[in-house]
């Protein structure tokens, strides 16, 4: 049973732009289907992980709007640091599914249950994992991973079940 989404940042939650304002600020764009989906995933009781190589406050500020327990920032070894997220959860990768689109989130994706990519993903994860989703990262990618999931667990009425 999937209890743990970890969720790569740029080219997954987001599209991957990465956009300076005069001032220097970084502007980013989620998608609120994500977040819906992400935040009904909590309410399930089930936990979710961002390990994201970069470091932005708006990714922090993201997180905590959603409720994401795990959220680990300019981090190079993603596997590592979803290990020590398994020991401290008492999961296993047999318990992960993760989504990633580039080759710094390979061995992460490698090692989980069920591995997802955008469509967009590079060439070496999309040959790496068991699912390249139909929708591009930032455009409801982590929604369709949630949902496929969901369908492969017979989780989909307790989801609705949140709101209906």
């Amino acid at each position: 049973m999937i209890e743990l989404l970890v969720l790569d940042v740029d080219g997954c939650l987001t599209d991957g732009s990465i956009t300076y304002t005069q001032n220097g600020d970084e502007i980013k764009t989620f998608s609120v289907k994500d977040g819906l989906a992400i935040a009904t995933w909590i309410k399930m009781g089930k936990k979710v992980a961002i390990i994201t190589g970069r470091n932005s406050s708006i990714v922090t500020r993201r997180a905590k709007e959603l409720k994401i327990s795990y959220i680990y920032q300019g981090i190079e070894d993603k596997k590592t640091k979803l290990e020590a997220i398994l020991e401290d959860a008492h999961l296993s990768y047999e318990n992960v599914a993760a989504i990633g689109d580039d080759l710094n989130d390979y061995h992460m994706l490698k090692n989980s249950k069920l591995s997802f990519t955008p469509k967009n993903g590079v060439k070496h994860i999309q040959e790496l994992v068991d699912i390249i989703l139909t929708k591009e990262g930032g455009d409801g990618a982590v929604r369709e991973m949630i949902e496929i999931i969901l369908e492969k667990e017979g989780l989909t009425q307790r989801f609705l079940n949140q709101w209906v």
